[in-house]
């Protein structure tokens, strides 16, 4: 029986009242502070100030404690809007928003569905958004949004993660390597790459997933039109 489905042992007088809420709360903490590998039975135990056998009772593997995580992130993420563009743009900025806050959400999205009450319920409000629209269209453009999210947030992440392990930023990173992209350029063997570094937009992070959205979207509103 999956976790979702299994009762929790019934409530008795201890010292520590333990809950799944609690439990995937306390582990939550841990990830934000200190990243997934901070994370583990034995150290949850710890912040609740319990055994680690006691929480055998709530959660049978450590695989069912992210999947918990994942799904308690889910209910942060609430796709809202009177039209189906309007609410995968929702899906879009909130799944984001999630992985800013919980860095460790971009490491365990993106593979297999993750089946959770949380999880399946903004699934349904995408899908419902888009009952009009048929399904050989409605779910690749879902999917599409989704891969697009994941792909962006990723790359997000390890933007940051790059900055607090070399401890340079943006603005120093180019400084450092530009003289190495000059002398590249400089050789001729570049035009085209060299065009888009030095006339292209340069846009930040929001702008750029702002930007990459829109021009999704617009191409599933095109295929909608022309399915309609």
């Amino acid at each position: 029986m999956l976790v979702w489905e299994r009762p929790e042992p019934p409530d008795r007088p201890a010292p520590a009242p333990l809950s799944r809420e609690r439990i995937v709360r306390a582990a939550i903490g841990l990830a934000d502070a200190d990243g997934l590998e901070a994370v583990s039975l034995r150290k949850v135990a710890a912040v609740l100030g319990v055994g680690p056998m006691r929480l055998y009772g709530y959660i049978a593997t450590k695989d069912e404690l992210l999947d918990l995580m994942v799904d308690a992130v889910h209910a942060e993420i609430r796709p809202v809007g009177e039209s189906w563009r309007e609410v995968l743009h929702s899906l879009a900025d909130t799944t984001r928003q999630a992985a800013h806050r919980h860095e460790w959400f971009a490491d365990l999205i993106g593979g297999r569905p993750h089946l959770g009450p949380h999880t399946l319920a903004g699934g349904e409000a995408v899908a419902a958004a888009m009952s009009d629209v048929d399904l050989a269209t409605a779910v690749p453009a879902i999917a599409a949004v989704n891969a697009y999210v994941i792909g962006a947030v990723r790359r997000e992440i390890t933007e940051r993660r790059a900055e607090r392990t070399s401890g340079m930023d943006k603005t120093q990173w180019q400084a450092t390597f530009g003289p190495y992209l000059r002398r590249a350029f400089a050789t001729g063997r570049y035009p085209a790459l060299a065009t888009v570094v030095h006339d292209g937009p340069h846009l930040d992070a929001d702008e750029t997933f702002r930007t990459g959205l829109g021009y999704l979207l617009d191409g599933i509103e095109a295929r909608v039109s022309g399915s309609s």
